[in-house]
């Protein structure tokens, strides 16, 4: 959720540096906005939770015709690049001396907008038929996001112009610049990102929900401290007030961070990344071992059939270059604040977790399956 947040605020300057170019952001002023992003996603996962379906689906819509409403701008206002530019020609960027090594290093930024495809899982509980309407689901998002940003990507490689300049812009975001070259008006650029912000800020409705969900299952399988206070639902909600609070405690307290260290603030988001991509390895090789062994699995609604093997092994292969290439500096030779720490962290969260589990999960900790059982008898 913070980390949600934290791009919203970060695009929110970058628009108000379009517009009044003598700004100067201070990092406060970005750890107020996190918290006013934050803020505002409570609320809707709250007092207005009733009202959150009805909301995504307009949103939805607003963000179907947004999207072509840019696509068709770019393409008509921008000055294009040629074809053989677009499709043949690279650059090191980063310096490492290598095309091949310099893509694998920045293979991350293309992987990111695709990552979190398992977030409708955590809402399983609220889902009608959740075994059969939520694996379709994923895949059926995955595809047409996918498909969308892979339209839009190849637009935006078309009519990006003078790399350097939409890299250096002051707003800290070339879509903003590549916006403003389009349209050479600042209000019609505005125009365009405000719907890219607005679009950020209401999927963060949807990672508060999300967050809060599963803090609140983790506690209810008594798998984290204080789990019977995060496991309340108070009488007359529907939602786990005391998970949905955590979480907008934690992330303004994270947004504080930026005030003393932008450096440790980016090492802690980055966590991020790796944190996800670890546990789709967890969780697609215990499948791996499975059916390796030809253990029988769970009754499931929906399978894989006869490519289930093939496709497990090749998403961990997949994954596991990833995950490594996760770790890796921007840059071959980077200074202290271009350093990525991430590993550094990670390895502490992962040690701490596991000496946890260790001392106190193995004796607390039940599990869904428990609970589902206990539910049936």
């Amino acid at each position: 959720m913070y980390l949600m947040g934290k791009k919203q605020e970060m695009k929110i300057q970058g628009l108000i540096v379009l517009n009044y170019p003598g700004y100067v952001p201070q990092p406060w002023h970005g750890t107020l906005l996190t918290i006013a992003v934050a803020a505002f996603s409570v609320l809707f996962n709250t007092v207005l939770a009733r009202k959150l379906p009805l909301i995504k689906a307009l949103v939805l819509i607003i963000r179907i015709f947004g999207f072509f409403g840019i696509l068709v701008t770019l393409w008509v206002l921008s000055p294009r690049a040629e074809p053989k530019a677009v499709f043949t020609e690279f650059f090191d960027g980063g310096g490492w001396g290598s095309l091949g090594g310099s893509a694998l290093v920045g293979i991350t930024a293309g992987i990111l907008p695709l990552l979190g495809a398992d977030a409708a899982v955590h809402m399983s509980e609220e889902v009608r038929n959740a075994g059969r309407t939520l694996p379709r689901s994923m895949i059926i998002t995955t595809v047409i996001n996918g498909g969308l940003e892979w339209f839009m990507m190849i637009t935006y490689c078309f009519c990006i112009g003078d790399l350097f300049e939409v890299f250096e812009t002051p707003t800290g975001y070339p879509f903003m610049q590549v916006f403003l070259n389009s349209t050479q008006s600042a209000s019609s650029a505005t125009a365009m990102a405000v719907f890219v912000v607005a679009m950020a800020i209401f999927s963060n409705l949807t990672m508060v929900a999300i967050a809060s969900r599963q803090l609140f299952a983790f506690a209810r399988d008594n798998a984290v401290p204080l789990s019977p206070w995060f496991a309340k639902v108070p009488a007359g909600w529907d939602v786990p007030l005391n998970a949905i609070f955590t979480t907008f405690l934690i992330s303004s307290l994270l947004s504080l961070i930026n005030i003393g260290s932008a450096v440790a603030l980016n090492s802690i988001t980055s966590l991020a990344t790796t944190s996800l991509l670890s546990s789709y390895i967890c969780s697609i090789g215990c499948m791996i071992w499975r059916r390796w062994t030809n253990s029988p699995l769970l009754p499931s609604k929906f399978r894989l059939g006869r490519w289930g093997l093939t496709i497990n092994v090749a998403s961990v292969v997949f994954l596991v270059a990833i995950f490594v290439l996760a770790f890796m500096p921007p840059t071959p030779k980077p200074t202290l604040d271009l350093m990525n720490w991430n590993i550094l962290i990670y390895s502490v969260i992962a040690l701490f977790s596991l000496a946890y589990y260790l001392v106190r999960g193995t004796h607390q900790y039940e599990g869904p399956v428990a609970y589902v059982r206990t539910l049936a008898q």
